[in-house]
């Protein structure tokens, strides 16, 4: 999971050439194997290959831990991806905007992103609480 603390247990290749597997990146960031294949797809990360092996590098390594921290704080995947190459473009130094879990993020991003998200927590407690007065009426079990 995103929220997961990161575990530095490495491959005995991966200390060797700061090079990580995929089974590397999945077990330290809490993924599956099919999200890493599936952010591949899309073109957020972008390991190299040594035959049938993906072989993750330090930056692959770092936009992961930005693109799961964008998916926790309720990004989609494209704007992360267009996140992601603002940051390369800028070659990763921020301007006017906020590190956010090292997504730098603008003002009206952030302010966009609370609007969106109370909304989201608004409709959620109008869900539960609907649904806990539905069970109230049932009888107990």
């Amino acid at each position: 999971m995103a929220g997961s603390p990161i575990h530095e247990t490495r491959s005995a290749d991966a200390d060797q050439t700061g090079d990580f597997t995929i089974s590397d990146l999945a077990r330290d960031f809490g993924v599956t194997l099919r999200t890493l294949r599936f952010y591949e797809s899309r073109g957020l990360i972008a390991p190299s290959r040594s035959g049938m092996t993906r072989i993750y590098s330090a930056r692959d390594r770092a936009r992961l831990a930005l693109i799961l921290k964008g998916k926790q704080l309720g990004f989609t995947l494209v704007e992360i991806r267009a996140m992601l190459a603002n940051e390369d473009k800028k070659g990763g130094a921020g301007d006017a905007g906020a590190s956010v879990g090292g997504l730098q993020l603008s003002r009206e991003q952030i302010v966009e992103q609370l609007d969106l998200l109370r909304s989201q927590r608004a409709e959620i407690e109008g869900a539960i609480a609907e649904l806990e007065a539905s069970l109230s009426r049932l009888p107990k079990a």
